[in-house]
């Protein structure tokens, strides 16, 4: 049995002359940074996520630093997040020396509890941080519940990064992400739903202000005059041929968004009996940038799946708060319990448009049979 985790190749045939023509184009014009095709590619984006403005950069890393720069975070400010996700989310509050604060997650859906948020907020007020902003992230495409954060955040006058650097394409009772909360940052990177051939991201808001203020940290804190900056900034343009090769992307994203649920709802009605998955609550649609199943047979499972030459990953196996770079916050184990037990018997396997009905029903039926045993 040979299966793909993801199968960029498929893909990539289907739209291989259209993308090779980008490419051309970009080579005669050699307009390779900020060239044309980043302003069509910001123009599609935001009509696509239903937002005034969009604005394109170098990675979803980027992209978050980006927004927190232009809120002026700084040291003695508190952000909350998950310790359920990649490294970036919090690493990027650390960058500008500011302090992640973690939330729990929710048993079911994986993302961040918005009931534990208030507590975390009290606690970091305790130790004398101001907070800040809030960061839920949309784990594995499923969005977070952003009406309860925002109801949170408006409380305590804090603003909501929306870090959809996985869940690009999900919605959220009715609305696709990216005009949800003050500003969403998503990412590029090859295996996410929306992915180029290297690295990129992005950046959506409905308030012009604000896109303004990252549009200039974007080329290193440029004011009107190229040479006279206004504030410091980064490099953090995203290539014109990435761009390029995101235009054709774009274009089927939708059909792929339909092709990963048909894939997402075939696991669901092999495994729902016998493993734990990611529950999508009602009025909510994941992008499913990775399908996760949670079971006491983990390492079973896996070895049943590896043996058969199926892939699986795991995201993630170590929470932020144990890893070694955050222990000058304290954390312990303990601190966080449900993410802590979800990292020890979480496991991801094969996902993407491209997943054939037959080869989703093996893989189930390996999985049944190791949860099983």
């Amino acid at each position: 049995m040979k299966a793909s985790f993801i199968d960029l190749a498929a893909q990539q045939n289907r739209i291989r002359s259209r993308i090779d023509a980008n490419i051309k184009k970009v080579l005669d014009h050699g307009q390779y940074i900020m060239g044309p095709e980043v302003a069509e590619a910001e123009k599609k984006l935001a009509e696509f996520a239903g937002v005034a403005h969009c604005l394109t950069c170098a990675s979803g890393t980027d992209a978050l630093l980006m927004a927190l720069m232009a809120y002026d975070v700084e040291p003695g400010d508190a952000i909350f997040t998950t310790p359920f996700t990649f490294m970036a989310t919090a690493e990027v509050v650390s960058l500008l020396g500011a302090t992640p604060f973690f939330v729990d997650i929710d048993p079911r859906t994986f993302n961040m509890d918005p009931a534990k948020l208030p507590a975390a907020i009290a606690k970091a007020e305790t130790e004398g941080f101001t907070p800040r902003g809030i960061i839920p992230v949309d784990l594995f495409g499923l969005p977070a519940d952003l009406d309860a954060v925002t109801k949170i955040a408006k409380a305590h006058g804090l603003f909501v990064l929306d870090d959809a650097c996985q869940g690009f394409g999900g919605e959220y009772k009715g609305k696709r992400l990216g005009g949800i909360g003050d500003v969403c940052a998503t990412s590029f990177f090859p295996a996410k739903p929306l992915g180029v051939y290297g690295d990129g991201g992005a950046l959506f808001t409905n308030d012009a202000e604000l896109a303004a203020k990252m549009r200039s940290i974007r080329i290193h804190g440029m004011g009107p005059d190229k040479y006279d900056n206004v504030r410091i900034g980064i490099n953090g343009r995203f290539d014109t041929l990435q761009a390029a090769i995101l235009l054709p992307k774009l274009e089927i994203f939708p059909e792929e968004l339909e092709l990963r649920q048909k894939a997402a709802d075939a696991y669901t009605a092999l495994l729902k009996d016998a493993v734990q998955l990611q529950l999508v609550p009602s009025g909510y649609k994941s992008a499913w940038a990775q399908f996760s199943i949670v079971s006491p047979k983990k390492g079973a499972i896996i070895s049943a799946l590896n043996a058969a030459g199926i892939p699986t990953a795991v995201y993630y196996p170590i929470p932020l708060h144990l890893q070694q770079a955050y222990q000058y916050l304290g954390g312990r184990a303990g601190d966080f319990p449900v993410c802590e037990g979800i990292a020890k018997s979480i496991f991801a396997v094969p996902m993407h448009p491209y997943l054939e009905g037959d080869l989703i029903g093996e893989i189930a039926s390996l999985i049944l049979k190791a949860a099983r045993a």
